[in-house]
């Protein structure tokens, strides 16, 4: 199951079997690819041009544009909704110039160092929580200006990792 926000609307979409339910409703489409980026979508006899303009997978989203209408949408699958209800989202760690951690956890590695230029997905360090490694990849670009925590120290959500 996934949640989809689309222009602030969230949906909750399931696949059975190459057929997706939307909000419980059976959706019966047909989508052909046109092209690299185009489809061409029906829909209760109706027709729609379907463009891929963005896909984000670091920020889990796709930018379309239908019927020359643009739209940019949010996909959230179960382990994001977990993460969410338990406070522990990736929102938690987008403050501008600042990466948090998103959980407690132990810094296993520091991929970067001061004064490296980073990009909007670069990965920073590896954080161990729940017995599983995670590495946080940063939202923005930018230039370390300090890092605030050395491999092998424990951290508490929230607290400040990397600034920017």
């Amino acid at each position: 199951m996934y949640t989809v926000t689309i222009n602030k609307e969230n949906y909750r979409v399931e696949n059975e079997e190459g057929k997706y339910r939307v909000n419980d409703e059976l959706q019966d489409w047909d989508l052909e690819k046109t092209g690299e980026r185009t489809y061409h979508l029906i829909r209760n006899k109706a027709s729609y041009a379907l463009e891929l303009l963005e896909l984000d997978p670091v920020g889990k989203s796709v930018t379309l544009k239908l019927n020359n209408k643009v739209s940019k949408i949010m996909i959230r699958d179960r382990f994001d909704l977990l993460l969410e209800k338990l406070g522990m989202d990736a929102a938690a760690g987008k403050d501008a110039g600042d990466i948090k951690a998103p959980m407690p956890g132990l810094i296993l590695e520091i991929k970067v160092k001061v004064g490296d230029a980073i990009k909007k997905g670069d990965p920073l360090l590896v954080l161990e929580a729940m017995k599983m490694e995670n590495l946080i990849k940063s939202g923005t670009e930018g230039e370390v200006k300090k890092i605030l925590v050395e491999t092998g120290s424990s951290v508490e959500k929230n607290q400040v990792l990397i600034q920017f």
